[in-house]
């Protein structure tokens, strides 16, 4: 079954199957620095707050979700899976990629084009 998931910030929808992850789901978004080397829930660079919607969650590291965080639909995108279209926000470090304006290429090249601070 395919749903919809929606990123609040830039109000994007992608599909994503019920044995997909959220974070596989983003990468197809084709935006550079979508982080999809860990995917195992250990790093914690995917986090995302469910705010509306129906999951599923595979184990991930208290270290980066703790067990109030996921009380209040806190996750780590690649360990999670929806049930049912879902809204979310994303959180943390992936937020730079996934919600710049140009997905992500501007914010790098801000980036690149920042003077050193003395």
């Amino acid at each position: 079954m395919r749903y919809s998931v929606q990123i609040e910030e830039t109000g994007e929808v992608y599909a994503c199957t019920e044995q997909q992850s959220l974070l596989w789901g983003l990468a197809q978004l084709g935006r550079k620095g979508i982080p999809l080397g860990c995917r195992g829930g250990g790093c914690g660079v995917c986090k995302v707050a469910i705010t509306q919607g129906d999951y599923q969650t595979g184990p991930m590291s208290a270290a980066h979700v703790t067990p109030e965080e996921r009380q209040s639909g806190v996750v780590l995108a690649c360990r999670c899976y929806p049930r049912g279209d879902l809204s979310l926000r994303v959180l943390g470090k992936m937020q730079r990629t996934v919600c710049a304006p140009g997905g992500g290429d501007a914010a790098k090249a801000s980036e690149q084009h920042q003077p050193a601070v003395q």
